[in-house]
């Protein structure tokens, strides 16, 4: 680099600068003008993204008061969040999709909820930690009807330290071995948990008293 800069430099001096410019400016004005239209270019995007972001933002606050209003029907706010999910940009998408599954499964319509779960669970382009915590209702809400086999498979990975969905995910571990009747293991899970400073109080609460409900092998 220094080499380049003294033979430029020594250009000027012997004011080669015409000759230069003969030589180069074609070239440096095409360059120039790229990047001109490369900024434009960015920058209007970056005001695309900006706008449809921010209608995203309106149209979910605007189902979400009007899904938490006493009455409200739930089954078209999950519809509407839907909508929103098939237009929204990547955060606001994976947002729609995980408040529709809520609604879904608070409807009745566990498998078209546990299926919305699976879907952001297996999204690779949404967030992890929105992945995380589909995986982790996917569970919640399959226990009863899911393989316990499987279940211990999607929430294994949630419990590793670091994870923020990891108190919860524990708990979550603890009941899917209760339902494969492996009381001890659940049972050492718990009290684990109940005694873990990390974890909400609530949740260590309810640990402690599950743990002390369970029968012994």
């Amino acid at each position: 680099m220094p080499d380049i800069f003294d033979e430029v430099r020594e250009d000027l001096r012997a004011e080669r600068a015409r000759q230069l410019g003969m030589r180069y400016g074609g070239i440096l004005a095409a360059v120039a003008l790229l990047a001109l239209i490369a900024v434009g270019g960015w920058q209007g995007w970056r005001w695309y993204q900006t706008r449809e972001s921010e209608a995203s933002a309106n149209a979910f606050l605007l189902v979400h008061r009007e899904a938490e209003q006493p009455g409200a029907d739930l089954k078209a706010a999950a519809a509407r969040f839907q909508d929103i999910a098939n237009q929204a940009p990547e955060g606001y998408r994976t947002l729609a999709r995980l408040r529709a599954a809520a609604l879904r499964s608070e409807t009745g319509d566990l498998p078209g909820a546990l299926a919305d779960w699976d879907a952001v669970a297996n999204d690779r382009a949404a967030d992890a930690l929105y992945r995380d915590l589909a995986s982790l209702n996917w569970v919640l809400h399959g226990l009863d009807t899911q393989d316990p086999a499987m279940l211990a498979a999607r929430i294994t990975p949630l419990t590793v330290e670091g994870n923020p969905w990891r108190a919860s995910a524990r708990e979550l571990q603890a009941l899917v071995a209760i339902r494969q009747g492996r009381n001890d293991e659940a049972r050492r899970i718990l009290e684990a948990l109940s005694a873990d400073a990390a974890a909400p109080q609530a949740l260590r609460d309810r640990a402690a008293r599950v743990a002390a409900q369970l029968p012994n092998a």
